[in-house]
């Protein structure tokens, strides 16, 4: 794990126990911290019982701590944590934050965060792949792989490469990263922001918290994107999905979103100095990642494809894009009411199976534009899709939608979708 006598002989509250919040319980205490710990599970509790005082946060006084550590999924816009840290004067902060904090006694590294609204798990894949192909000691964390402190510390000349939610964001306040990189912005989570402002400001924080001699990559294909990059002060480099061409050679980079990713991910990689034959090797050999235009099987000629990570209409449109006839699962529990950022794409649908919550809603959309057929569960949606699709034809999970109405998360669904493919006569 990743520690650091910085923590030493300071209070420290940890609200919610998953798998973060254990890594963070775990390294404080290890580097000399007292620790109040606390989650509503009382299994997660007995876990940490030996290495922190078992108490809520809500119930007991914060003043003097130096830290509420909290996990990014809190909504700080409507839980009482939020007041609570504030009228005690105690800062609200992540595991991001502490990893921060511990980084001047760490062997001399760099790290890469990434943020957007689409496309950061894949870019930040992508870069970490780059830098392991090229030989540098690397590890990815943040949104994604394992907490950022409950694995072991780089050596001198490591790179750690984040990809950052804005939730993850706003929990931070001193994150000075060497390169970071914003791919995009798109309305999303607006429950926990007042408006696709805010929530773009909170991504800008990233920026922010740069020194003025590290580098800023700004995708500038969207309005916002463009506005941020255009307030920046320090160095900086702009790049854009349209000057990536030939993607045919990248058999797991193919659509428009991911021509962005892998030119953000190669100015990234060129920043670290990778060399361009090794950025090329990469780029060849990297296979993606699980229910991101995940290619499952190939049946009877048939390409079935989980995209389950697209739990919003802009993620879901270059996947629509990336096949020229597609035979598309969508519904689930959905974050807008309308599907417009599908709308150029759907000359490319020869059908539609709807399902979950935003089933109906959905096929009324799209009645009149293209086939629908309402399935409401996903194993009837593969069956239907499986019988109607011709060979060459691509039978595709895209959902633009949240999981929560039927599955625990989109590894659930993906997974899911997996498993009734494989069923497949």
């Amino acid at each position: 794990m990743i520690t650091s006598p910085v923590f030493a002989g300071r209070k420290y509250a940890v609200l919610g126990l998953a798998r973060s919040g254990r890594a963070v319980v775990e390294a404080l205490a290890a580097s000399g911290a007292e620790v109040t710990a606390w989650d509503q599970n009382e299994e997660a509790r007995s876990a940490v019982a030996d290495k922190a005082r078992l108490a809520d946060p809500l119930a007991v006084a914060l003043y003097g701590y130096d830290g509420v550590v909290v996990s990014p999924g809190v909504p700080l816009n409507r839980h009482p944590i939020a007041d609570r840290a504030r009228n005690a004067g105690v800062p609200l902060i992540g595991d991001i934050e502490l990893f921060s904090q511990a980084r001047p006694s760490l062997p001399p590294h760099k790290v890469v965060g990434i943020t957007g609204t689409n496309g950061k798990s894949t870019t930040t894949a992508l870069i970490h792949h780059m830098a392991r192909s090229a030989g540098l000691p690397a590890t990815m964390a943040g949104n994604i792989g394992f907490p950022i402190l409950g694995q072991e510390a780089l050596g001198e000349g490591g790179v750690y490469v984040l990809e950052l939610s804005s939730y993850q964001i706003d929990l931070t306040h001193s994150l000075d990263c060497e390169v970071s990189v914003l791919l995009n912005i798109s309305p999303d989570h607006l429950e926990r922001y007042a408006g696709v402002e805010d929530y773009a400001a909170s991504k800008a924080r990233l920026f922010a918290m740069q020194s003025p001699q590290n580098l800023a990559i700004v995708a500038t294909d969207d309005d916002y994107a463009r506005a941020i990059a255009g307030q920046l002060d320090g160095r900086r480099i702009l790049v854009s999905g349209s000057n990536v061409k030939d993607q045919s050679r990248w058999p797991s980079l193919q659509g428009p979103h991911n021509a962005q990713n892998v030119a953000a991910a190669v100015a990234a990689g060129r920043a670290l100095g990778i060399s361009d034959s090794a950025i090329g090797r990469a780029l060849l050999t990297y296979r993606g990642l699980p229910h991101r235009m995940e290619r499952i099987a190939e049946k009877n000629g048939v390409l079935f494809v989980n995209d389950s990570k697209a739990t919003n209409p802009n993620s879901t449109a270059p996947a629509l894009a990336a096949f020229p006839a597609v035979h598309w699962i969508l519904g689930g529990l959905p974050k807008s009411e309308d599907l417009e950022a599908c709308e150029p794409y759907l000359d490319h649908v020869r059908a539609a199976y709807t399902i979950g919550e935003a089933g109906p809603m959905f096929a009324q959309l799209l009645a009149g534009k293209v086939p629908v057929r309402q399935c409401e569960m996903l194993i009837e949606a593969v069956g239907c899709a499986a019988r109607a699709a011709e060979p060459g034809e691509v039978v595709l999970l895209s959902p633009a939608c949240a999981s929560f109405d039927q599955f625990r998360d989109f590894e659930a669904r993906g997974d899911a979708f997996r498993a009734a493919v494989e069923a497949l006569a």
